[in-house]
């Protein structure tokens, strides 16, 4: 199969970690990095022209591919210290679990590591330059259907500066590899919001929960943000933004917080959430209320922005009429008794 790609600035490419053990986190919410003395960077140098438009695929590899595809993805790694650094690379194993994108300790293996090959497993680069190397996927015929979760790490290591201690420190960075094994296309990403809820703190400081149920046949990583509205004398409050990180396999469910100022107002508020995972968004609003000084809890009922409004306010309607007719079929019944009997 034959892949068009698109080769991407570095302003847009990616995101240059400090050396951790990180991995490329959501595109709208990277913050900017400042880079910490002896680290390294990674970024991916392309992206598949047909997914040009989706952030995810500009920081993570997130195809989707037949049994006995190969593609060739060029990563660019960072040498960001005032020393020479041996840069090491290697594919690592990774789940999705409890709403996290969790990466296993050293070059611990899964299905997907197997069928990744970097063409220069080391780099020495020296101060401030950066070298590329091309990652490669070849997936067998017999590879197993569904989603496979993997890193692609940059590793290097340099010792200690505490005294009296003989420690090497380990520092690595990656870039996430989602990808999906099976016939034709990608399947859909989807989601809903099944729920909003909201609560006080112990300490006083109001948080509001969305859950979020993956009903789509890819991963998710959620960013958002909520807005209040209709408040007490009619205040408005926000965007705020959404807990970040959190990341859903197919058919998984987590709630996402919203944890705002302990300032605010105590009352009903019209709540507004606003969640995405690369081209996908969905909101739902409702009514919740904040008990002021008080651990509380409100659930309202999650409206979804595809059809669930206007599917809720017809049936608030008809329940309405049915209500009506009711009253005046009773009111009817007790006028046309006849007169009372006299005794």
């Amino acid at each position: 199969m034959r892949r068009v790609l698109l080769t991407l600035a570095a302003a847009v490419a990616g995101i240059v970690l400090p050396a951790t053990n990180a991995l490329t986190g959501p595109a709208a919410a990277a913050p900017p990095v400042t880079p910490n003395p002896g680290s390294i960077g990674i970024r991916l140098v392309e992206v598949p022209a047909e997914a040009a438009d989706d952030p995810r695929a500009r920081i993570y590899i997130t195809d989707h591919l037949s049994p006995g595809t190969v593609i060739h993805r060029r990563i660019s790694v960072s040498n960001l210290s005032d020393a020479t650094r041996r840069i090491t690379l290697y594919p690592g194993a990774a789940t999705i679990e409890g709403g996290s994108f969790n990466v296993a300790p050293g070059h611990t293996a899964n299905e997907l590591t197997t069928w990744i090959t970097v063409d220069q497993p080391s780099l020495t680069l020296p101060p401030r330059k950066a070298g590329t190397v091309t990652a490669t996927i070849a997936v067998p015929r017999d590879a197993s259907p569904g989603e496979h979760y993997a890193a692609i790490w940059a590793e290097t290591a340099k010792a200690s500066q505490a005294r009296s201690q003989n420690v090497i420190e380990v520092s690595r960075v990656g870039v996430r590899v989602y990808l999906s094994i099976g016939p034709g296309g990608a399947p859909p990403a989807d989601f809903t919001i099944t729920s909003l809820s909201s609560t006080r703190l112990t300490d006083g400081r109001p948080v509001t929960t969305a859950q979020i149920h993956n009903t789509g046949g890819r991963a998710l990583d959620l960013t958002g943000d909520l807005t209040l509205t209709h408040g007490p004398g009619g205040l408005s409050a926000g965007p705020f933004p959404a807990q970040l990180g959190r990341t859903l396999a197919p058919g998984q469910s987590e709630p996402i917080n919203v944890t705002l100022d302990r300032q605010l107002p105590g009352g009903q508020w019209t709540a507004l959430f606003r969640l995405k995972s690369g081209l996908t968004e969905r909101t739902a609003r409702t009514v919740i209320a904040f008990r002021p000084g008080k651990t509380t809890s409100a659930s309202g009922r999650s409206l979804s922005s595809r059809g669930s409004v206007a599917a809720i306010a017809v049936g608030t309607v008809l329940l309405a009429a049915v209500l009506a007719c009711t009253l005046h079929r009773r009111r009817r019944r007790g006028s046309s008794g006849g007169k009372p009997a006299e005794g």
